[in-house]
């Protein structure tokens, strides 16, 4: 056993006297003032000869092309091996755009756009186009220095201390997604309805959690996996950490600002933070065009998870939890180690049929016959589906694998594994069920972004999310990628 280091860095991402493009709706969005900062958060640990430095992004996700950066960007005498740097992020919808945010296996609106009539236009994505907006490529590099930037700040202030695990419990993340009568489901689906006939999955309300301390005993950091991803105030067109944010701040709070906090998200691909049963509307998400409802039943329920409030409101249950486990912290590992590989696994891509390709193309062309002048967003949004079923026909022609990487580490008896999708519940159940660990954190959306990872329930029942342009792989590749995750686990715990 050799002493554990430990090091801490939160570097802020909101631009100075910049505005801000607004990402994960299928509109754009110009943020105005900021609701709850937005940072990065670095948490470095050595033991031995390993080591791990991991970075939590309030970013809707981390793309290939801002992970490679954020290394490029670390001195070839860092200290740690670069391929190390584990980068994911907490999926809020109220944070900066960036160029490639998404890897580029399908080309849905460039193959949309095949069909489209020279008189027919898209509806302008965003009105304003001002200087003051960080946007694209420059979002890009500053989001790749800060996150580079809390790497080092983490590693070169690391000094011995101590951790322990622990478990506490919150109701956060709900199934959303809906199943009918007639075998089909949708995202957001309205269950007043008489076909309805139950949710798709059901949740997870445990919290791994880490705190580590300095040699004084002194509370140092906190490390909360949650299977729900931060989109409380996924429509509002303000800067905000979501949830996350605000358990930074009532931690900051109670504690101290130097006392860290790194949020990750465990697989919640088909999880929000929505109750679908006891529906509370708000008037902010008639954009979008999976979830307006024509009929909606006043209920006794929490507030609007739409809304500020019902943030505060899933904060709350989180810290409460926590600050309840840290007043029953006995037993802190000073000595333990660290085993940390990468992983590049090949998985399969999801393919379509030559008649779903064709069916595709007749409806892509039919609503185009139809339309004219101006395409709306909640238009576009409904095209790019069978645009993706094109574009992946196409890709498939010349692709069949691609290639993902992830990271599993033994720390002590705590289990680390990471996958770069919106993974939907079950695999993660799978993954924590057969752990050897005695604590199994799981980290989606980290190191890269490959759209949604559905079961094959869900690609049955189909909707966004388990569309094929939702994501990249489909089920035989979510089995492969449980199977492998436990395979390099349970070696290390044998």
């Amino acid at each position: 056993m050799n002493k554990i280091k430990i090091g801490w860095s939160e570097v802020s991402i909101v631009p100075e006297g910049r505005r801000i493009s607004l990402t994960g709706q299928f509109y754009e969005r110009i943020s105005g003032e900021v609701e709850t900062p937005i940072a990065v958060t670095a948490l470095a640990m050595e033991c031995g000869n390993d080591c791990m430095v991991f970075v939590g992004c309030d970013l809707i996700c981390v793309g290939e092309a801002l992970l490679k950066d954020a290394r490029a960007l670390l001195p070839d005498n860092c200290g740690f091996p670069k391929e190390k740097l584990i980068v994911s992020a907490i999926h809020t919808h109220t944070s900066l755009g960036y160029s490639q945010r998404n890897d580029d296996y399908d080309a849905s609106i460039s193959c949309l756009d095949k069909f489209k009539p020279a008189n027919v236009s898209y509806v302008p994505l965003v009105s304003d186009d001002s200087k003051d907006i960080l946007r694209d490529e420059e979002a890009r590099a500053f989001l790749a220095e800060r996150i580079a930037r809390a790497a080092l700040e983490a590693w070169n202030t690391r000094a011995e201390g101590a951790y322990t695990g622990a478990f506490g419990r919150a109701a956060v993340g709900l199934c959303r997604r809906v199943c009918y009568d007639d075998g089909s489901a949708k995202m957001w689906g309205d269950s007043n309805n008489s076909n309805f006939t139950e949710l798709e999955s059901g949740n997870d309300s445990g919290i791994e959690l880490m705190f580590t301390y300095d040699t004084n005993k002194k509370l140092t950091g906190v490390v909360a996996n949650v299977a729900c991803p931060a989109q409380v105030l996924e429509h509002q067109n303000f800067i905000s950490s979501d949830y996350m944010g605000k358990v930074r701040e009532r931690i900051h709070a109670k504690y101290g600002k130097d006392v860290c906090f790194l949020g990750l998200v465990s697989p919640a691909g088909d999880m929000c933070p929505r109750d679908l049963i006891r529906w509370v509307d708000s008037p902010v998400c008639k954009k979008d065009p999976n979830i307006n409802r024509d009929f909606v039943i006043e209920r006794k329920a929490d507030p609007s998870m739409f809304e500020i409030k019902g943030c505060d409101k899933v904060a709350r249950r989180i810290a409460d939890e926590i600050f309840y486990e840290l007043d029953d912290v006995q037993d802190l590992v000073t000595e333990s180690e660290i085993i940390h590989k990468v992983i590049k696994l090949d998985l399969p891509l999801r393919r379509v049929t030559i008649e779903e390709k064709d069916k595709a193309e007749v409806a892509i062309k039919e609503f185009f016959s139809k339309c004219k002048g101006e395409i709306n967003f909640e238009d576009n949004a409904n095209m790019l589906i069978h645009s993706g079923v094109v574009a992946r026909y196409e890709l498939q022609q010349t692709l069949d694998l691609f290639t993902i990487e992830m990271h599993v580490l033994k720390v002590g008896d705590i289990a680390f594994a990471t996958n770069p999708f919106e993974l939907f519940l079950n695999y993660g159940n799978q993954i924590r069920a057969r752990s050897l660990a005695k604590q199994t954190f799981l980290v989606q959306l980290c190191c890269g972004s490959f759209g949604y990872l559905p079961t094959e329930k869900a690609e049955k029942g189909s909707h966004y999310s388990a569309f094929v342009g939702s994501g990249t792989t489909g089920h035989a590749g979510g089995e492969l990628l449980v199977r492998t995750t436990l395979k390099e686990i349970n070696e290390m715990f044998k």
